[in-house]
């Protein structure tokens, strides 16, 4: 497995606060890794260090397998751009100005790829127009384009739709997914809204005083978070017997609960169940989403 980026104990704390917490963090190549936690949780305190804005107080964090404390660290943050908080732009320059001037920041021999950068990000057409009058979606995706100024391979977003629109949400979707698929940029994505976190992601990490609570992948959750029949029944051996002898999936949660996965008649999964003896309590669908799966989560729900 190939990391972009990882972490390992990592720790951050301004006097008695501990921003983060022991923190191990693994994000793969290739992709959007959604990094989920409420206001305060630590979320852009760990983009903080890895831009090399703040340092550690314990742990270790690598970039692309260079550790932050090997002074190559810094050539390895080239490969990387990011968006932290609000976009850095110039309110008085134009989009195209706004990236000359980061060209120059960078040192770039020259203005090549300028145009594209801002055809990808669907703002080659705002002329003249200055950043102060654009609205928050294509501030947004201008942070976007100078984050993308010296083509890097990882992008670091710290609540890209946070204050949009539901047009700039799915210009900022779309945009990232495009990145993404067409470019193969690795993204790292904090964000509280995880309804849309849902729609892009491909791992997810959750953190919550500054601790991961889990690491695991959108195939993983979804595999946790199908549709599926939540039964409470009085025998679980019965109702064991009766799912094995229609050939049917389930998961046994407790020893009065199971889940049922696949389409069931109801009435004859009940009738059978009262031939073996075996009572129903209770069945109703369940369909957890990625919010419900945090909350549970954060609330000491456990999730194998």
């Amino acid at each position: 497995m190939e990391y972009v980026l990882t972490a390992s104990s990592l720790s951050k704390r301004y006097r008695d606060f501990k921003a983060l917490d022991q923190l191990d963090l693994h994000v793969e190549k290739g992709a959007i890794y959604g990094f989920v936690g409420k206001n305060g949780a630590g979320k852009t305190t760990l983009i903080r260090l890895i831009c090399g804005l703040q340092d550690p107080t314990d742990g270790e964090y690598t970039l692309y397998g260079m550790k932050n404390t090997d002074p190559g660290i810094v050539k390895a943050r080239r490969r990387m751009g990011a968006v932290v908080e609000t976009p850095s732009i110039y309110l008085n320059m134009t989009a195209k100005e706004n990236l000359q001037a980061q060209y120059r920041i960078l040192g770039l021999p020259s203005f090549e790829g300028i145009d594209q950068i801002l055809q990808l990000v669907n703002l080659a057409d705002t002329g003249k127009k200055k950043a102060k009058n654009f609205s928050l979606g294509m501030r947004q995706r201008l942070g976007i384009a100078i984050a993308l100024a010296g083509s890097p391979d990882f992008l670091v977003l710290d609540e890209p739709v946070n204050g949009l629109d539901p047009q700039g949400i799915i210009e900022i979707r779309e945009l990232i997914l495009k990145l993404n698929r067409e470019h193969q940029i690795t993204f790292l994505i904090s964000s509280h809204i995880l309804d849309e976190l849902a729609r892009l992601a491909t791992h997810y990490g959750f953190i919550d005083n500054g601790r991961m609570l889990k690491e695991i992948s959108a195939k993983e959750m979804e595999e946790s978070c199908r549709k599926c029949l939540r039964v409470e029944v009085s025998n679980m051996e019965a109702l064991a017997r009766v799912m094995q002898q229609l050939g049917a999936e389930y998961k046994v949660i407790s020893q009065t609960q199971a889940d049922l996965f696949g389409e069931h008649n109801i009435s004859k999964l009940t009738i059978a169940l009262s031939q073996e003896g075996c009572i129903v309590h209770r069945i109703y669908e369940k369909d957890e989403t990625l919010e419900s799966y945090y909350v549970n989560l954060v609330g000491g729900g456990r999730h194998d």
